[in-house]
């Protein structure tokens, strides 16, 4: 319950006032979203990949749901790392699976001249490409950022 009192006098997660989590300590949102995440990649691994789903007025087959989950986590992830130095960012492989969806929705590769974690952020609009990106992009920069909605 947001802003109830907890033993140490300290107000829990979703309250205002009170003294922010320790260092380490990741509070209930944090284990909420594991138990979360860890039933989901549970389901992902029982589901039929061609199954058809249905979600925000779309039906999808279960692996283009994934990819599409897959894209939206990670970029939501890069987000909230931008400006957390020594924050670690998404994982090498969902950068790259990130990356192999964005480049579906293209219908082409994004340059390699671009990590994964700068194609990803420049792509989707998250900060505008740097000079030697947008050299890098050539006539593809004039088709971002995609649309991800």
């Amino acid at each position: 319950m947001p802003g109830r009192r907890t033993r140490d006098r300290t107000r829990t997660a979703g309250s205002s006032r009170g003294s922010p989590p320790r260092t380490g300590d990741r509070g209930p949102c944090a284990t909420t979203f594991d138990d979360l995440a860890s039933a989901a990649v549970r389901a992902a691994r029982l589901a039929d990949p061609e199954a058809r789903v249905e979600t925000q007025g779309e039906v999808l087959v279960v692996r283009d749901f994934l990819d599409a989950y897959v894209l939206e986590w990670t970029v939501h992830h890069l987000d909230l790392v931008a400006h957390l130095p020594g924050v670690p960012g998404p994982p090498d492989d969902g950068l790259a699976a990130s990356r192999a969806t964005v480049e579906a929705l293209l219908g082409e590769p994004v340059p390699a001249a671009l990590a994964d974690a700068d194609a990803l952020r420049v792509v989707t609009g998250r900060r505008a490409p740097t000079a030697a990106e947008r050299a890098a992009l050539g006539p593809l920069v004039d088709r971002l950022p995609v649309t991800l909605g």
